[in-house]
């Protein structure tokens, strides 16, 4: 059995994830974080508090599963580098200070960073840069995605992902992705990826990839319609890590695929 802490333990992917390890034959619910929710945590039978270092002291922990926010996530990081516990984020929204700091955890531990758990997704990831390598710089390359509209970040972190392997696939960069279009913008650049974002309603999560070209269209669609696709991707990815070695890892390390920017 693998001890498992839970951050952020009562929120909608915390819930979600802490129904998901207790059916898991092979994974023990062994702490839990959260702020402010004392009654909550107690009812769950596992040491539990609004300190992780606390937690993990008293769990006995093997790995961390954190999808609470890039900061709090920073200091997950460290907390559980100082005690050498494995760690799985899917936290989004990282700066690239954010992201060093975690990497910097990740010399002493081994960490998955993955903007989406979701082994569909990660699939749909891999095939959007095969598709661009074999399409080439004949079509337009845009990203469109989709979220409730309670998410806090924009463009979400699988559509950022997508951009940066779409532009590495097609030997682009940073100054080519383009987030927004307003006004007499003028013909669209040649090697332009277009980053769209859609808020509303109660969407779990959607993303398309499209490649225009002349007279026809291909569209690449992940659509998730419950939260338990990114719970089960992120047991997966517990199960992977807990004993590597110390790294900065992400999903397509844990499905064996050859590694994304």
């Amino acid at each position: 059995m693998i001890r498992t802490v839970l951050t952020g333990a009562t929120g909608r992917m915390g819930a979600t994830l802490s129904r998901l390890v207790r059916e898991a034959p092979d994974l023990e619910l062994a702490g839990a974080t959260a702020r402010g929710q004392a009654a909550q945590l107690a009812a769950l039978g596992v040491p539990a508090g609004d300190d992780l270092g606390r937690v993990l002291d008293a769990a006995r922990a093997q790995v961390v599963i954190d999808f609470t926010s890039a900061e709090a996530s920073v200091v997950h990081a460290r907390q559980c580098a100082e005690r050498g516990v494995a760690l799985v984020i899917g936290s989004t929204g990282f700066s690239p200070e954010a992201r060093a700091e975690v990497a910097r955890s990740a010399a002493s531990i081994p960490v998955v960073l993955a903007p989406n758990t979701s082994v569909g997704v990660n699939v749909v990831i891999r095939m959007a840069a095969e598709l661009a390598r074999v399409l080439g710089d004949g079509y337009d390359v845009e990203v469109l995605e989709a979220h409730h509209r309670m998410k806090k970040d924009a463009p979400s972190g699988t559509a950022l992902k997508l951009a940066e392997v779409l532009a590495s696939a097609l030997g682009r960069g940073q100054e080519d992705l383009t987030f927004s279009r307003h006004g007499q913008i003028g013909a669209r650049p040649k090697k332009e990826i277009g980053v769209q974002t859609l808020r509303g309603g109660d969407v779990v999560g959607e993303h398309t990839v499209f490649f225009y070209g002349e007279g026809e269209r291909i569209e690449l669609t992940h659509r998730a319609t419950s939260r338990d696709q990114f719970g089960l991707g992120a047991l997966r990815a517990a199960r992977w890590v807990t004993g590597r070695t110390p790294g900065l890892y992400d999903m397509a390390d844990v499905l064996g695929f050859p590694r994304t920017p």
